[in-house]
C-alpha cells in the first residue's frame, strides 16, 4: 500500500502571516489538528498542529494584554523544520518514520506542491483495514518453528475448512528465537473445528486459548 490511497487530499492551509486566532477557529471549524503553512507560491514554509497552539495560550493569558497573542502571526509559532512525505511512499516507511521521528502528520508533496497529509488516524485506519479487524472475523495466534513451508501447512489446513484468511501477520517470539507467533485472522465467526484440527497436527495455538472451553 502506498500514501496516496491513504492520504487526505483535502487540505486546508493558512500562510504565515495568519494569526494564531485564524489557526484555532479553522482546527475548530474543521474537525483538523494540523494545518501545513503555505507561501504565496503554494510552497509549504511550516506546519501549527493543536499542541503547538495550546502551548501558545496559556504562557499568554498570564500577560495584562493576554488577547493580543490571538492576533500574533502563526510564523511565530510554527515548525519550521518539516519532514514530508511523496504519495509513492510505501506506508510502512511512512509508519517508520512516525514512529522514529516522533512526530504526528506527514504533508505530502509531489512536485513541490502540497497534495496530501498523513496522520497518525489515518495510519491506524490503514492499520486496521490491512488487518481486517474491523470485518466480522476471528483471529488464530499460532507459535510455528522458523522453517520453510511451517506456514503453508497451516494453511492448508485453514483451507480444507473452506475459511477466507483476511489477514496474515508475523511477530518474533520472545520466548523462543528459532520460531515464530503467526497471527492469522480468517472470515469464521467459530473457528474451534480449525482449532482442533491444528491442535490434531501438533501446532500450538496460542489464542484463543480459554478456560473452560473444551476443544
Amino acid at each position: 500500500m502506498i500514501v496516496e490511497q491513504i492520504m487526505q487530499t483535502k487540505v486546508y492551509t493558512l500562510t504565515p502571516k495568519d494569526t494564531l486566532n485564524d489557526a484555532l477557529n479553522l482546527m475548530r471549524e474543521k474537525n483538523v489538528r494540523h494545518i501545513p503553512i503555505v507561501d504565496e507560491a503554494e510552497n509549504v514554509v511550516g506546519l501549527i498542529t493543536s499542541h503547538d497552539v495550546k502551548n501558545a495560550l496559556p504562557s499568554c493569558l498570564k500577560e495584562e494584554n493576554n488577547k493580543a497573542i490571538y492576533d500574533t502571526p502563526i510564523e511565530k509559532f510554527m515548525v519550521k523544520d518539516i519532514i514530508f512525505g511523496h504519495p509513492l511512499d510505501f506506508v510502512e516507511d511512512v509508519a517508520m518514520t512516525f514512529y522514529e521521528s516522533k512526530i504526528s502528520c506527514l504533508p505530502i508533496v509531489s512536485g513541490g506542491k502540497l497534495v496530501g497529509i498523513v496522520t497518525t488516524s489515518d495510519l491506524l485506519t490503514a492499520y486496521i483495514e490491512l488487518t481486517g479487524a474491523h470485518q466480522p472475523s476471528s483471529k488464530i495466534d499460532i507459535r510455528l518453528k522458523d522453517q520453510v513451508g511451517t506456514l503453508a501447512d497451516v494453511l492448508a489446513i485453514v483451507k480444507k475448512h473452506h475459511a477466507n484468511v483476511l489477514s496474515i501477520l508475523v511477530f518474533p517470539d520472545t520466548e523462543n528465537e528459532n520460531s515464530r507467533i503467526i497471527t492469522i485472522r480468517i472470515r469464521m465467526m467459530n473457528p474451534l473445528p480449525i482449532i482442533k484440527d491444528l491442535r490434531n497436527h501438533g501446532y500450538e495455538v496460542l489464542w484463543p486459548n480459554l478456560p473452560g472451553v473444551n476443544l
